[in-house]
């Protein structure tokens, strides 16, 4: 491991000093080799999502190609959709680290952070409080997971009727093969005081004002010990890029992205429930199987977000997109929490009929799972479809459900093409 200590330290070091120099200037803005969406011909550094004002810039942020983005400080980049059919099509399934999306609840950045003087803090409700170096973690038993993570606002944009927050495309989310340490043994080497209940994180962003809120999230301490939430330094081999935690960030897999805490610099146990703010008040979806509500109406009773639902999606061809007639190889990707793909439906006639796609090489029960099928297509206009069920049972809904903040969508996506 410590040969690759200089490439650990210097890359992040970089971004940051680029990103500084970002924040308070303009960032170059141009157009990818091949975009999410058809480029606007008027604003060649565009792309157009397929929604109620969906035109967003690209930008090239330090160690990021360019990218969809929804704001500027804090960063907030979504993946174009291409990427993803990329990968799919060369049968990695992984999100390259430099396409993967960004998300920040907090506006201050950790911009001077100093990996030889950071230390991750351990302690609360444990025999034994902690203070460790990133090369002390490293020193430890590690561990690899291949991943999905996903933002739970992903696909926002498409709600009907709208929602406030980001909207959101289907590019806040991707797959990554994770390195770090079990966070079970750090819990393990801090000794778990009888009583403790759940598990406290806080990463080193912060709130623009004092007033603000600081971003926090915790775990049942039995999840948290669960042997597969990792303290994660590496995504696909390579150290983690400033803009997605670096040095450490907490992987929680088969979760929503909110839990996967970046820049992690505290981990407090404690012997009660904790009620932060973003635990307590926000990232919550209304207490029911559905996790909807009527548009409109307020939920009574609310429940934090926690698992993913299983998702599907065609990467083989574009909604709006012109192919050829006769025999289309469609290709795409699924995901759950982590029970497992069963089995993808594709249909391309609006859902009047469906037959089961081949599933690629199952790379992990938390990561992407490839699909594909050969289809005829006559010529004229067709509505492509893929519905996903999982192991346990969980099945795609055909409906979209509703709730005030656009949380969780799953529902069949609807890809449109032409024949000719």
């Amino acid at each position: 491991m410590a040969k690759d200590a200089p490439k650990a330290y210097e890359a992040p070091m970089f971004e940051r000093r680029a990103i500084l120099a970002g924040l308070g200037g303009t960032l170059v803005v141009g157009c990818s080799k091949e975009p999410a969406a058809p480029a606007s011909a008027e604003a060649p550094g565009t792309v157009e999502l397929p929604f109620a004002n969906g035109t967003r810039p690209l930008v090239a942020f330090p160690g990021k190609r360019p990218m969809i983005q929804m704001t500027a400080r804090p960063p907030q980049l979504e993946t174009p959709f291409q990427v993803f059919a990329d990968s799919v099509a060369d049968g990695s399934l992984l999100t390259p680290n430099d396409a993967f999306f960004v998300r920040y609840s907090m506006g201050q950045l950790p911009l001077d952070l100093d990996v030889n003087d950071w230390r991750l803090v351990i302690g609360g409700h444990v025999s034994r409080p902690l203070s460790l170096s990133l090369a002390e973690l490293k020193a430890m038993p590690n561990a690899d997971i291949v991943a999905v993570n996903q933002c739970s606002g992903n696909s926002r944009g498409f709600s009907e009727p709208r929602v406030g927050g980001g909207q959101l495309a289907h590019g806040a989310m991707g797959n990554a093969r994770w390195t770090g340490v079990p966070l079970k043994a750090v819990l393990a080497a801090a000794g778990l005081k009888p009583g403790a209940v759940e598990v406290m994180f806080q990463g080193l962003d912060g709130p623009v004002l004092p007033t603000g809120h600081d971003f926090a999230k915790s775990l049942a301490v039995d999840h948290a010990a669960d042997g597969e939430v990792l303290l994660a330094w590496a995504m696909n081999g390579e150290p983690l890029p400033f803009l997605n935690g670096f040095p450490l960030r907490l992987v929680v897999p088969g979760w929503f992205g909110t839990y996967w805490v970046k820049h992690l610099e505290r981990i407090t146990v404690l012997d009660r429930p904790f009620d932060g703010h973003f635990m307590a008040k926000t990232y919550r979806m209304p207490d029911n199987d559905c996790g909807c509500v009527e548009p409109g109406a307020k939920a009574e009773k609310t429940v934090p977000i926690s698992r993913l639902r299983v998702r599907s999606f065609i990467t083989s061809v574009t909604d709006g997109a012109e192919v050829p007639a006769g025999r289309q190889e469609l290709a795409g990707l699924a995901f759950d929490s982590g029970a497992g793909i069963r089995r993808v439906m594709v249909s391309a006639d609006e859902g009047a009929s469906w037959a089961e796609a081949r599933l690629g090489p199952d790379g992990g029960r938390y990561g992407f799972r490839g699909w594909s099928l050969p289809v005829e297509l006559r010529r004229g206009a067709h509505v492509l479809m893929a519905r996903a069920e999982t192991n346990a049972g969980e099945v795609q809904p055909m409906v979209a459900s509703w709730n005030p903040s656009g949380y969780a969508r799953n529902v069949v996506e609807r890809v449109k093409v032409t024949a000719a």
